[in-house]
């Protein structure tokens, strides 16, 4: 994003070259450089992995900026867990970004698939495997890697948490998590206590969860604030109660 206002010379074109071509979602590189020739930047892909961009700086422009999909995720997840409608504005359609990809797995609640590969979609893992929790059929997350090394090891945090819901309702196999789904467990009264690890993800997607479950508790519920502090004003406006 800096490149375009490398001098000319020596320093420019700048040459972006990764390591290697696998990359757990690849989807926001391109919506970067989408962003950035909004704005005049000229960026040339050489091959898979490599991308020069030329010095143009950038220049004033009108941007329409979609609403966060990651946050959108808990909205989606929530109108099918209550089978209410939410409106942000936006039709889950006209996003670009790569998160909302989980609006069709969503939208196949409760018959998510049997497998599904989170790779380009990691941020919204969470919210997809609690919702899985209450699918008609276990679901396996794959290519989710990268969730170990968030701000704190997701998968874990997953596993455990739904655990504390139900022993055995998740287990980790080597990177992958799998999820025992267990539709029979919504509407009952099972004391959990959610870690969240002040992982913001970990805590709003656990707050699913309590729409289908009472006594569930999420721990430092603030964490959320990182990126989307309205979360518990939001959920409270759509009619969720809860105690502080």
């Amino acid at each position: 994003m800096a490149a375009p206002f490398a001098p000319e010379g020596t320093n420019a074109p700048v040459t972006i070259a990764l390591t290697g071509t696998e990359i757990g979602a690849r989807g926001y590189i391109g919506l970067t450089l989408d962003a950035m020739a909004a704005f005049g930047a000229k960026v040339e892909q050489v091959d898979e992995a490599t991308w020069k961009v030329l010095p143009t700086g950038y220049r004033a422009a009108d941007f329409h900026i979609e609403p966060d999909a990651s946050a959108a995720t808990y909205l989606w997840a929530a109108e099918k867990l209550t089978g209410g409608t939410i409106d942000i504005g936006t039709p889950a359609e006209n996003f670009t970004q790569p998160d909302a990809k989980a609006y069709g797995v969503i939208a196949s609640f409760p018959h998510m698939p049997a497998e599904i590969d989170g790779s380009q979609m990691q941020d919204a893992v969470p919210t997809l495997a609690v919702l899985a929790a209450f699918n008609e059929m276990p679901v396996r997350f794959t290519g989710i890697e990268n969730l170990r090394v968030k701000e704190c090891d997701r998968t874990r945090a997953l596993s455990q948490g739904l655990n504390a819901i139900r022993a055995g309702l998740a287990e980790e196999d080597g990177d992958d998590l799998i999820v025992h789904a267990d539709p029979s467990i919504a509407g009952q009264h099972l004391l959990a206590e959610i870690d969240t690890f002040a992982d913001h993800r970990i805590a709003m997607c656990f707050a699913l969860a309590g729409l289908k479950i009472s006594g569930i508790t999420i721990l430092d519920p603030l964490c959320v604030g990182k990126t989307y502090p309205g979360y518990w004003d939001a959920l409270a406006s759509l009619g969720v109660g809860y105690e502080n």
